[in-house]
Order: structure tokens, then C-alpha cells, then sequence
């Protein structure tokens, strides 16, 4: 790799150092989760494993872990609970292999159709979220851990970019709800703060569990916006700055959201 130019090396600095300071907007005490703004009854469902629908995708994502003699997940990774733990906490993060910044789902796709021969899915297809549901759940209760590479930093500040940048025909940002407004109401749900610390979820509007990527698609749909393809980097840049924003929070995965 060739050494960095001076001026190109200034800007990388003075770049992480922006992200730094964007992502102290809230300082760590004042960060609340998704869940401390949702009824009683719900955070219940959530705490109970017994009670949790999501847990139902994690006992098929553990089937599926295991299926297969000789390309199982587990002939590679071994036992989910000692080789993912901390995993989903490091995503969205840099692939050498694909060259770019690639969410967790993206690294099982990477695992299922070319190291299993399993054909592609389908976006936020039970079959994905069933596994990344389960690999979720070997971090829940560690901390958000986003990469501090250079590349995973930089997908993270155009995310950061994006999240405050106006779009569709209301003309608003997820800054705008979730930085300016959070607690206050919007058609009589209280606003949260936005922080991705417990994908996958199972949604009780959804009656199923879905990806980051699907709320983030929606978020974009109730402003009017053009909403991106699954996977578009737009979508996986804006995973990365969350993922550096809640840094230091308590993974909840998998979690339940009204």
C-alpha cells in the first residue's frame, strides 16, 4: 500500500476526528435505548425469552447453524455461542474480500452461497434474519463495537452525511426526529433516539422480525423519499454511522419494537 500523502493524511485525521465528536452527541449518560421509550408490556416481551416472538427466528437460525454435516456453519465456526460472540457488535465492517463495507447479513449471504452453495435470498428473507437473529444473540448484552479502520470510519462519516441530509417531498433527515426531537410524538408514538442496538427486531406493526435495513426503508417511505434497494451503500453507510453512534451500548439483540 503506498504511504498517504501529507495533505490526504491531514484529512483522514481531521476526518476521524469529526466523527468523534458527531458521535458524542449524546454524551454516554443521556443515550437511551429504543426500548426505554416503549410501553411496559412490551419491554417485558423483550426481557422473557419465553415471551419474545423473535426467539422463535432464533431457534430456526440455530437449525440452521447446525445443518449439514460436512458445510454446516458449525464444520467452520464451531459452537455459535463461544465462535460469534461479540460478532454482531462489529458490524457493519470492512470485507476484504468483497472490497467494501458490508453489513452482517452481507457476511452470511458471503457464507451461505459460497462456502454452502445455497441459493442467493431474498431481502430480509426469514431464512437470513433466522441466522443473523441467532448470531445476534451470542452479543446480546456486550457493548456496540464498530471497527476503527480507516475504511469502515469513512463508509461511517458518508453515513453520518446522509443521516443529516434532507430528503423526499417532507424535506427531513433522521437527525431531525431522532437528534433534535427524540421524545416528543409523532401520530401518537414517542419519537426515540434512533439507536440500532437491537437488530434484528421483531416489529409488532410488522408481525415479524426484520433488518435495519427494512426500517431504515421505511423511515424513507414516510418522508417521501426514493428509497434505495436492499443493500444499496447508501443504506449499508448509514448502518456504519449508527453502528458508530450507539458505540458503548448494551446490545439487546434480538429486539422487540412496537
Amino acid at each position: 500500500m503506498k504511504a498517504m500523502k501529507p495533505a490526504a493524511a491531514a484529512l483522514l485525521v481531521m476526518t476521524l476526528a469529526a466523527l468523534a465528536a458527531s458521535a458524542q452527541a449524546f454524551a454516554p449518560d443521556l443515550r437511551k435505548s429504543g426500548s426505554e421509550f416503549m410501553g411496559e408490556s412490551t419491554r417485558a416481551m423483550q426481557r422473557d425469552d419465553t415471551q419474545n416472538p423473535a426467539m422463535l427466528w432464533v431457534a430456526n437460525g440455530e437449525a440452521a447453524w447446525n445443518a449439514g454435516a460436512k458445510n454446516s456453519c458449525a464444520s467452520c465456526h464451531g459452537e455459535a455461542k463461544a465462535g460469534m460472540r461479540g460478532v454482531a457488535a462489529r458490524f457493519p465492517a470492512f470485507d476484504k474480500a468483497a472490497g467494501r463495507v458490508i453489513t452482517l447479513g452481507q457476511r452470511i449471504e458471503q457464507c451461505r452461497v459460497g462456502k454452502q452453495g445455497l441459493p442467493a435470498s431474498k431481502p430480509d428473507a426469514d431464512e437470513l434474519l433466522a441466522l443473523q437473529s441467532y448470531i445476534a444473540l451470542q452479543s446480546r448484552g456486550m457493548p456496540v463495537a464498530p471497527p476503527r479502520d480507516a475504511r469502515t470510519r469513512a463508509s461511517a462519516e458518508r453515513g453520518r452525511q446522509l443521516f443529516n441530509q434532507r430528503i423526499g417531498q417532507l424535506n427531513m433527515s433522521c437527525a431531525q426526529c431522532h437528534d433534535a426531537n427524540w421524545g416528543r410524538k409523532l401520530a401518537g408514538a414517542t419519537i426515540p433516539q434512533g439507536h440500532a442496538n437491537a437488530y434484528p427486531i421483531y416489529r409488532l406493526e410488522w408481525q415479524g422480525m426484520g433488518s435495519l435495513q427494512r426500517r431504515l426503508r421505511n423511515c424513507m417511505t414516510g418522508v417521501r423519499a426514493a428509497v434505495p434497494p436492499p443493500d444499496a451503500q447508501d443504506l449499508v453507510d448509514l448502518e456504519a454511522w449508527l453502528a458508530l453512534r450507539a458505540e458503548g451500548m448494551t446490545m439487546e439483540s434480538p429486539g422487540v419494537r412496537p
